[in-house]
């Protein structure tokens, strides 16, 4: 009987062991899957973050040059301001047509100021084909004026620090 008890305890013990084996493999294999899991999470995650973050940045990027159109359609005007402003230069500052032309000036640029829009200032600056187009060189009045901007056709204008009108200069040469 004695035997027969010690069988049956020896198949328990093999039974009780297979069965911690199996549950350690088991258990390993649920470690791997919740592994892979956690990784396609965080994955899913920083993904989604970039999305965001693109968006978002193409939102900004599109409110910002909404106005683009209208704002260059505007350009031409800004340049009639300087030339009509530039021929009153020998009318008397107490004519009331030149000052409606100033003050009309003045917050039509103080406008577009606050739409982003800036003036470039390029006299006397190296030429930079980014931001400026040459119509013509001339031989340079003096040497520190070599491959300099001499002169403005036509102003340049950035919109954000985006070139939207290139400036047309006269280089030194």
């Amino acid at each position: 009987m004695m035997n027969e008890n010690e069988n049956i305890q020896d198949q328990e013990l093999n039974q009780f062991e297979e069965n911690v084996e199996n549950t350690g493999a088991e258990a390993e294999d649920l470690n791997q899957k919740l592994a892979e899991s956690n990784d396609r999470y965080a994955r899913l995650v920083a993904e989604f973050d970039n999305y965001k973050k693109r968006t978002s940045k193409e939102k900004i990027e599109l409110m910002q040059s909404a106005g683009k159109d209208v704002i260059i359609k505007l350009l031409p005007v800004m340049d009639d301001f300087d030339r009509a402003l530039n021929h009153m230069k020998n009318v008397s500052d107490e004519d009331p047509i030149k000052q409606g032309v100033e003050l009309v000036n003045t917050k039509f640029r103080k406008t577009m100021e606050q739409l982003g829009v800036k003036e470039m200032d390029v006299i006397g600056q190296p030429f930079d084909p980014e931001y400026q187009e040459a119509i013509t060189m001339i031989p340079a009045p003096t040497p520190d004026l070599k491959d300099k901007v001499i002169d403005v056709t036509e102003k340049g204008y950035l919109l954000n620090d985006n070139v939207i009108r290139f400036a047309k200069v006269v280089i030194g040469q």
